[in-house]
């Protein structure tokens, strides 16, 4: 029987205040527990079923984490998604710790990405194409929110994020760099050529695109050409996208 304090202390977690005062986040389903135990994380504990330890004891007893035994409904009752019956986790958040793009690689720019679910596909898409640093505006959503560690299956712990002002950011670390912007409005995505001296390729909020004050500093406008009827492409599509066409280019 789970205690009171440990309901309420993973209930605070869901709220991002609480997540910042603990310094501890949650991580949810068998793959992204799996996830975090081979990464460099500190798993404060787990809580699984009967089932997950049994199937997992040999990697569970070499991580040698805090263990708590809950059932498949008191995990439904404690986490975002009723579809979780094996384990919940909760382990410590990371410092906000300077990232910048080296030569000959690129970095995601991520200017007011709203939506948690946005930002875990892109986490997860970063991943699929070997981008491993994200830079966000401070207004972009939490990268410990529950639902973007979800929507991200395991990605976080291999993808790297730092917060920060991307006016000033830009200004004293992106100089003489390669700065692309997706916008409905620029060159064609298909006649780009991506640089092999790397840069950063600039996403912009889900309504407005990029702000004003980062398009400043965009040195290649790119657009994804439009064929059919659609309004717009969701942002974490356009990211993989634009991501792919990079790859294609510089490898």
């Amino acid at each position: 029987m789970l205690s009171k304090n440990c309901v309420k202390y993973i209930n605070a977690l869901k709220i991002k205040k609480y997540r910042q005062l603990h310094e501890a986040f949650i991580v949810e389903g068998a793959k992204s527990v799996l996830e975090l135990l081979a990464s460099e994380f500190e798993v404060e504990f787990i809580l699984a079923t009967p089932d997950f330890q049994q199937k997992y004891s040999s990697i569970l007893s070499d991580h040698k984490t805090l263990v708590e035994t809950v059932t498949p409904k008191e995990l439904e009752g404690l986490g975002l998604f009723q579809t979780n019956d094996s384990c919940l986790a909760v382990a410590k958040t990371k410092d906000n710790v300077f990232l910048s793009a080296d030569m000959q690689e690129y970095a995601l720019i991520l200017d007011d990405i709203r939506d948690p679910g946005n930002l875990g596909t892109i986490i997860r898409i970063a991943d699929w194409y070997g981008v491993k640093k994200i830079i966000c505006s401070p207004d972009t959503t939490d990268f410990y929110n529950p639902k973007v560690i979800a929507a991200s299956k395991g990605s976080f712990t291999r993808v790297q994020t730092y917060y920060t002002n991307l006016p000033e950011f830009l200004s004293k670390h992106a100089k003489g760099r390669n700065i692309l912007g997706a916008f409905l409005n620029g060159d064609s995505i298909y006649e780009h050529k991506f640089s092999a001296d790397g840069g950063y390729v600039v996403m912009g909020n889900e309504s407005n695109g990029v702000g004003p004050e980062v398009e400043s500093f965009i040195t290649h406008r790119i657009t994804i050409p439009r064929v059919g009827e659609a309004e717009s492409l969701n942002v974490g599509i356009a990211t993989a996208v634009m991501l792919d066409n990079m790859r294609r280019i510089v490898g």
